[in-house]
């Protein structure tokens, strides 16, 4: 974002450098070895897009060129330039709004200096923590840099670009080693989820501008100043390590403490942000559960080792890695992710199940067409409202 009054209300630069500081590089592989998954990761996206066209039947523009977002491979510190990019593109609008009410004079700015630093290290340290957990990741929004291209620019209002598709090799790596499974099956259908989301924005071209708009309206709903927002951010963390995440009932604390289940995201609402959020929650779990739905249906002809993978891929998933883990899982609220796989993943297979996929698709039509989040839990409701099907 473009300095307003000498300083931003993050420091990007800061968060790129706190993430690097602060995240491992990974497994330990040899040159040789390096470069072999890297080309194999290449190779499995590229097979993964017929397959995925072919299980779903969502082939999008024909004319438009094969492969028109780059897929590439990168590392840990890769993945947090990649995202910083993006966070700072989606957040401007906020951004500029929360520094437009910051006091003026030379107090304002120097307040803006130290909390954009102090918000930048923050920033820093949570894209650390996500950074060796994150596999692949499409990316809708991020402008292109020369390290990191994204998609030709499609023609039309906005001009909206393309995205681009990440691989995070160290994760698949450091993942494929702790299952135990078989590498090749493992980078395939790794591969298979993330291509999925490729096809579903490449094939469906009003969904990233539907995704865009709702995340905008949402920010636009935040009225609050930069002071404001800090307490909330304090309040929420002290809610976790002082109620949440650190009561221990064996140590003697009260059962019926404090324990509401919202996330960081959820204290800072307003009941036109929790709407907002319903349907943003609601076209995620779609994605998220196609995805799966997907690589696993796919996954039979293509990855011999399938049901193993997804098997002892599903308990990691469902398990994280200790307390502090789960902890700031639930904070940044990553379990209602892990619920988006699981919810929506079942509505997938109900509707398929009794639709059809040429009934299943349906779903692309347009935004009118996508389940609410209730309707992902009872999934007979999209097939009767879309369908125009009646219970018997």
């Amino acid at each position: 974002m473009t300095s307003i009054g000498g300083s931003e209300m993050v420091d990007w630069n800061l968060a790129v450098a706190t993430a690097q500081r602060l995240t491992r590089p990974g497994p330990e592989v040899s040159r040789d070895e390096a470069r072999a998954i890297v080309a194999e990761l290449r190779g499995h996206a590229q097979e993964s897009e017929a397959h995925v066209r072919a299980y779903t039947r969502m082939y999008g523009d024909v004319d438009a060129p094969p492969h028109g977002t780059p897929v590439l491979i990168v590392d840990r510190a890769g993945w947090v330039k990649a995202n910083v990019a993006g966070f700072r593109e989606v957040l401007k609008p906020l951004l500029v709004k929360m520094q437009a009410r910051r006091p003026g004079g030379p107090g304002g700015v120097v307040l803006g200096t130290v909390g954009g630093k102090v918000t930048g290290v923050e920033v820093g340290m949570l894209l650390s923590f996500l950074s060796s957990r994150v596999l692949g990741q499409y990316e809708t929004f991020a402008p292109p840099t020369r390290e990191l291209p994204a998609g030709p620019v499609k023609p039309g209002p906005g001009e909206s670009r393309a995205g681009r598709l990440l691989l995070v090799a160290p994760n698949i790596v450091q993942v494929e080693r702790e299952l135990d499974v078989d590498p090749h099956d493992f980078r395939l259908w790794v591969c298979l989820h993330e291509e999925t989301h490729r096809t579903q924005f490449s094939a469906v071209p009003w969904l990233r501008d539907h995704i865009e708009g709702e995340i905008q309206s949402f920010l636009g709903e935040t009225d609050l100043d930069a002071s404001t927002v800090i307490e909330r951010v304090r309040q929420a963390v002290q809610s976790f390590t002082g109620g949440n995440a650190g009561r221990d009932p064996e140590a003697g604390e009260p059962a019926d403490a404090p324990d509401d289940g919202r996330s960081l995201v959820d204290l800072v609402q307003t009941p036109t942000q929790r709407e907002i959020l319903a349907r943003l929650t609601g076209v995620m779990s779609l994605l998220e559960g196609h995805a799966d739905y997907v690589m696993d249906g796919v996954g039979p002809d293509v990855v011999p080792s399938v049901a193993e993978i997804r098997e002892k891929f599903s308990r990691r998933r469902a398990s994280g890695a200790g307390r502090l883990d789960q902890a700031l899982r639930r904070l940044l609220g990553l379990d209602a992710k892990l619920r988006q796989y699981r919810d929506g993943e079942r509505f997938v297979r109900a509707v398929v199940d009794e639709v059809g996929m040429d009934g299943f698709n349906k779903v692309w039509t347009s935004p009118n067409t996508l389940p609410t989040k209730a309707e992902i839990g009872k999934p007979a409701e999209w097939v009767a409202r879309v369908h125009r099907r009646t219970e018997n």
